[in-house]
């Protein structure tokens, strides 16, 4: 198989249990499902290991405890058990979770798994009544959680001040002799949670030609297994120590990030170090990923939003095919992936990958003195045998078109509109443009969702995007709508009307200041995300200019008017000069 997964609801009512699996077309789903309800049927016939138990347990109870760590998160989890019964019932999981046994899930599963209690994805029929697993009534939940006691409380952390110049204040970066660039920012945080971001950048335009399909799954072979460790030893390690993440690569990049704790940031350090420097590319690794990567792509082949994502990358993306930044058809993937070795995969990570493009962020609870020269120990020395140049992307004038996908029997159709406007975000008109769109179709309260989605019902979501690089001048602005079919000529004509009229008539000062403020209170509240720190220093060390860039770009956000905001707007927004592609089954359901 291709593909195979397995998971469970936890309702207040009876679930279900679910398995599956996908095969590529050809290949024989019934035999992959003869070997799935044998695997299940193992589990009935004999109890699961110890190691197994502990495995799924540490799985669990890790992702639990970091859970903590997130008020938010935490919130929402406490709402669903609350709509089990009570809050407390998360915690009296937790316990329980912590006590089974082998023997425990062996019960479970013969009283549960019965062959005559499943649904399966195909039909056989029966000429008697099959038996059926009997479900014993809801406990009563009140008996269940009267006497429950909590346990000790997670530390609670500080007071952080997410403003720009207090992270710039607390923030310390140092470079290593190989060039990568780190930087640390120390705060107490709730659980005492810690998260570490790092990129590493490789390879020159011409060394990286036709080395594309390589690079992404020399990328993708990272999490597989290290010269010490397989797949699942590597997920292990990470539970056991309290973490989530990963890492990955392209043609162009690579990189990843961990969240975890205090005490056990050094071991992950250590573990992310191995999974970089000694991959495996391990050949049965290396198969099953391309057989996901093709039954991935072919599931994909006959999707309106793919297919549309697809045509508008390739319409704005006017590479050659040996390019690294060219976005091939999903047949040209094919026929890639199916030409791939796992040894041109080693290959390009022996050639590309190395720390002297890269740049690290620390953010949270941890002790500089001790990461600071784990870190040098770690990467210090660590550097790829090709230079590193990075590729250009540049602004090229597109010409407007509009394409029609047609994708028979789908529900659903999908519209991308967009233009590429000639602006890096340094350019005077960048604070206006990204303000304008936060409008135009930002959000829940902008006016695309508000008439399309909300006025008149004619969308299942739509927004717009706006950004601009700040290297390259390559900048674009991108709408997109996700629709039933037979809606697809009003959805284009009403996304037309909202954009023409904000553009003709502007914006209300009520209106206006009122997405202005939600804008820059909007930027404040994710600097409280650890993760979106880590990513700032990180790019600021990449760019080489400081934080305060960022200060000053919301300073001229704050300073902004109405007039200022839509005279920018049509200066670089052209209706008449828009890309529009639909995908959808619009010979069928498209009422003219």
């Amino acid at each position: 198989a291709a593909n195979a997964f397995a998971g469970n609801f936890q309702l207040r009512e009876p679930g279900i249990l679910f398995a599956g699996t996908e095969v590529r077309e050809g290949d024989s789903l019934e035999e992959a499902a003869d070997v799935m309800l044998a695997t299940i049927q193992a589990l009935v016939d004999e109890p699961p290991t110890e190691e197994e138990v502990d495995r799924a347990k540490t799985d669990f109870l890790s992702g639990i405890e970091l859970s903590f760590n997130n008020p938010q998160g935490i919130a929402l989890q406490l709402s669903e058990w609350a709509s089990m019964g009570d809050w407390r019932l998360f915690f009296l999981h937790r316990d329980r979770l912590e006590r089974v046994t082998p023997d425990a899930v062996h019960q479970v599963a013969q009283a549960y798994l019965k062959p005559s209690n499943r649904t399966i994805g195909y039909f056989y029929p029966a000429d008697e009544t099959p038996a059926r697993a009997e479900i014993p009534p809801p406990p009563d939940v009140g008996a269940l959680v009267a006497s429950y006691t909590g346990r000790e409380a997670v530390a609670e952390g500080e007071a952080f001040d997410p403003t720009i110049e207090n992270i710039e204040a607390r923030a310390e970066r140092f470079e290593l002799p190989n060039g990568l660039k780190v930087a640390f920012l120390r705060k107490e945080n709730r659980g005492d949670a810690v998260s570490v971001r790092f990129t590493l950048r490789y390879g020159t335009e011409g060394a990286l030609m036709g080395q594309a399909t390589a690079g992404s799954l020399a990328g993708s072979m990272l999490m597989r297994g290290t010269a010490n460790r397989s797949r699942q030893e590597i997920s292990d390690e990470l539970d056991r120590l309290k973490a989530q993440g990963g890492v990955s690569g392209s043609a162009l990049s690579g990189g990843g990030s961990f969240t975890t704790v205090r005490e056990n940031l050094p071991a992950v350090l250590r573990l992310g170090a191995e999974i970089l420097q000694e991959p495996a590319f391990d050949a049965a690794e290396f198969e099953l990923l391309r057989e996901e990567r093709l039954a991935g792509i072919e599931s994909q082949m006959s999707e309106p939003q793919a297919l549309v994502v697809q045509a508008f990358q390739r319409h704005f993306g006017d590479y050659t095919a040996d390019h690294p930044r060219y976005s091939p058809t999903f047949e040209e993937q094919i026929e890639r992936l199916e030409a791939a070795t796992v040894d041109e995969a080693r290959a390009f990570w022996e050639g590309f990958y190395g720390a002297q493009g890269g740049t690290m962020s620390v953010v949270g609870d941890f002790d500089p003195a001790e990461i600071r020269p784990l870190i040098e120990e770690l990467f210090g020395d660590w550097t790829a045998s090709e230079p590193y140049v990075r590729v250009p992307s540049q602004y090229r004038e597109v010409p407007a078109v509009a394409l029609d996908i047609e994708t028979p029997d789908k529900a659903n159709a999908m519209m991308f509109a967009g233009l590429a406007i000639q602006m890096r975000d340094d350019h005077p008109d960048y604070p206006a443009l990204l303000l304008g769109n936060h409008i135009l179709g930002g959000g829940m309260n902008s006016r695309l969702f508000s008439r399309i989605r909300g006025e008149e019902g004619l969308s299942y979501g739509v927004g717009s995007n706006y950004g601009a690089p700040p290297i390259d001048d390559n900048a674009q602005f991108a709408a997109f709508a996700i629709f039933a079919p037979e809606n697809a000529d009003k959805v284009v004509a009403s996304f037309e009307e909202v954009l023409e009229t904000t553009l003709a008539d502007g914006f209300s000062e009520e209106e206006f200041e009122a997405a202005k403020r939600g804008y820059l209170d909007q930027q404040q509240n994710g600097r409280a995300n650890d993760a979106v720190i880590a990513i700032m220093l990180a790019n600021a060390m990449f760019l080489d200019r400081p934080l305060s860039f960022d200060a000053e770009q919301e300073a001229v956000i704050e300073g902004l008017t109405a007039g200022d905001v839509v005279a920018a707007m049509r200066r670089h927004i052209d209706p008449t000069k828009l890309t529009i592609i639909r995908g959808g089954d619009f010979a069928n359901k498209l009422v003219p």
